[in-house]
C-alpha cells in the first residue's frame, strides 16, 4: 500500500491466539497489505514484536501499539526522521511538544519517570520506555541476540543493535479505551531483571548477558 505521504507500507498484526475477535476483524478488512500472524504456542509482547520484525519485508520497521494509544498520524514523522539519517526514532511523550493522557495520574507518570532514569546508563533518550519507534530493519542482521525480559523491547534494540543516533518525535499518548495495562509489580521486577541483563551485555558481551 502507498498512502498519501508516499509511503509504501505493510501492516503486520501479531496475535497470541487471543480469541478476542482480532482474526475475524483482520479477515473482514480483506486488505492485501495487512498480514496476521497467530502464535499458538508463544506468549509475550517482546517476542511478538521480534516475530513481527523478522517477518517484515520493508527497509524501515516501525512498532506501535494496536489500541490507538500511539497516534498513527505520526508514522510519517518517525519514518522521515529515519530517512534523515537517525538510527532509531522514538515517538516520545517527554520531549518538547509531547504529552500524555489526562487519565494517567501522578503515580503512573512517576513510575514511568523512575524507569526512564534507571535506563540512563544505556541511553540519554527521554522516553526509552516507549513502544512506538522505528529503525532500519537491516540492523537486526548484525545485532547481538535479542532476549528481552518483559515488554521494553525498544531499550533492548537500542543497546543490542548499538544505535548511536537516537531521535525523538513528540506525540500525544492516548490512554487505552479497551483492555488492561501491562504494568504490574511483576512487570516492574522483570524490568529490573532486564536492566541487569543489559548491564551484563555492556560489560561482558552477548555470552554472559544471556544468563538469568
Amino acid at each position: 500500500m502507498r498512502n498519501q505521504h508516499g509511503l509504501e507500507a505493510e501492516v503486520i498484526v501479531v496475535d497470541d491466539n487471543s480469541r478476542d475477535g482480532t482474526v475475524e476483524a483482520v479477515a473482514a478488512m480483506n486488505l492485501p497489505w495487512v498480514r496476521l500472524i497467530v502464535r499458538e504456542n508463544e506468549r509475550g509482547l517482546s517476542s511478538a514484536v521480534i516475530r513481527g520484525l523478522r517477518e517484515a519485508r520493508n527497509e524501515i520497521a516501525l512498532v506501535m501499539d494496536a489500541d490507538l494509544s500511539h497516534p498513527p498520524e505520526k508514522v510519517p514523522d518517525l519514518v522521515g526522521a529515519i530517512q534523515a539519517g537517525n538510527d532509531f526514532v522514538i515517538g516520545s511523550r517527554y520531549v518538547r511538544g509531547g504529552s500524555t493522557d489526562a487519565e494517567w495520574g501522578v503515580l503512573r507518570w512517576l513510575n514511568s519517570k523512575v524507569a526512564t532514569l534507571m535506563a540512563r546508563p544505556f541511553t540519554r533518550a527521554k522516553d526509552p520506555m516507549a513502544g512506538f519507534f522505528a529503525f532500519r530493519r537491516a540492523a537486526l542482521e548484525t545485532s547481538a541476540p535479542l532476549n528481552p525480559v518483559g515488554y521494553k523491547i525498544g531499550l533492548e534494540l537500542i543497546v543490542k543493535c548499538g544505535f548511536k543516533k537516537v531521535a525523538e518525535v513528540p506525540i500525544h499518548f492516548e490512554d487505552r479505551k479497551h483492555g488492561e495495562s501491562k504494568l504490574s509489580f511483576k512487570e516492574q521486577l522483570r524490568y529490573v531483571q532486564h536492566l541487569g541483563r543489559l548491564m551484563k551485555f555492556k560489560m561482558f558481551g552477548a555470552k554472559r548477558s544471556s544468563s538469568p
